[in-house]
């Protein structure tokens, strides 16, 4: 079965019927095509606690100013991992384009436990803030098994850059906003 059937059932059924104007044809053709490029992207941002959400903010600032749109959930791997578990598979469920940043410091279970079940890409963001913090918690984010693809970035700025550049590879409006960042700090260097 094609995706769009899969998807819009309703808009392709339509569309099957011999009986329909050419006129209603074409507007049901367009609303799938809207439906289909001009899809909403969003970054949900997984963190360990709460204490993480102030890290988040960082993330979260820089992807309004792309307009790219995020939600919060706090839900630990250690703790609830029922939660974990509930929600990648609710995140799996949307067929919408969506990166996944998981927030959490010390052990990082979190980030491979989502990469492990997730088909949105992961990218880890720990709040790391001192030397100590680097030398003992980072490996958690850095060593994964084998099938368990996720990205470690450590400075937020390019985490939220890292999501914005994944979901501009379908969607060109935000690509050419993504073109003119690069452009404007290059102009910083001539």
């Amino acid at each position: 079965m094609p995706r769009s059937r899969r998807l819009f059932p309703k808009l392709t059924a339509t569309r099957r019927c011999t009986n329909i104007s050419s006129t209603r044809h074409r507007w049901n053709v367009a609303v799938l095509r809207f439906a289909l490029y001009n899809r909403t992207m969003k970054v949900t941002f997984i963190l360990g606690s709460d204490s993480d959400s102030e890290y988040a903010k960082k993330i979260s600032d820089v992807l309004d100013e792309f307009s790219v749109p995020s939600e919060i959930i706090v839900a630990s791997a250690h703790k609830v991992p029922e939660k974990v578990v509930e929600e990648v598979k609710r995140l799996n469920e949307d067929p919408q384009p969506r990166v996944v940043i998981t927030v959490v410091g010390m052990s990082n279970g979190l980030g491979g436990v989502v990469a492990g079940s997730c088909v949105h890409p992961v990218v880890n963001c720990p709040p790391l803030e001192t030397l100590e913090e680097y030398m003992v918690d980072l490996h958690s984010s850095l060593r994964m098994p084998s099938d368990v693809p996720v990205m470690t970035v450590l400075n937020p700025k390019n985490a939220a850059l890292a999501a914005v550049k994944i979901l501009a590879e379908s969607n060109a409006e935000l690509r050419e906003k993504v073109e003119k960042r690069i452009a404007k700090v290059k102009e910083k260097y001539s």
